[in-house]
């Protein structure tokens, strides 16, 4: 029994390792296209401030998505969670709320 759940815990690993990697890749593609579509829209090749901060707020979630992915990769290896990347992932998400803090 033991056996069959250390099996069937790795295989949901497995399965969150490629689903988070699945949304990590579909975060950088819609960034990329916010990035274009905000350089593109006249005045060209010039950003507001709103537009900087979606964006700084869309790269900062997808480094907290990559961080997330690491320590699901550490617990596969390891079967340890590193309170470090805990703390790292905690810390870029706060980063982020402020990025986008919007005070008004």
């Amino acid at each position: 029994m033991i056996q069959f759940l250390k099996k069937f815990e790795q295989y949901i690993v497995n399965v969150l390792i490629i689903m988070m990697s699945l949304v990590i890749l579909v975060a950088t593609v819609e960034l990329g296209w916010i990035i274009i579509k905000d350089l593109m829209r006249p005045p060209r090749f010039l950003l507001a401030i709103a537009d900087l901060l979606e964006i700084f707020g869309f790269f900062m979630l997808v480094l907290i998505g990559i961080e997330l992915l690491e320590t699901i990769k550490a617990y596969l290896v390891e079967h340890v969670i590193h309170v470090e990347i805990v703390l790292e992932v905690a810390l870029i998400a706060i980063a982020r709320k402020v990025i986008i803090l919007d005070i008004e």
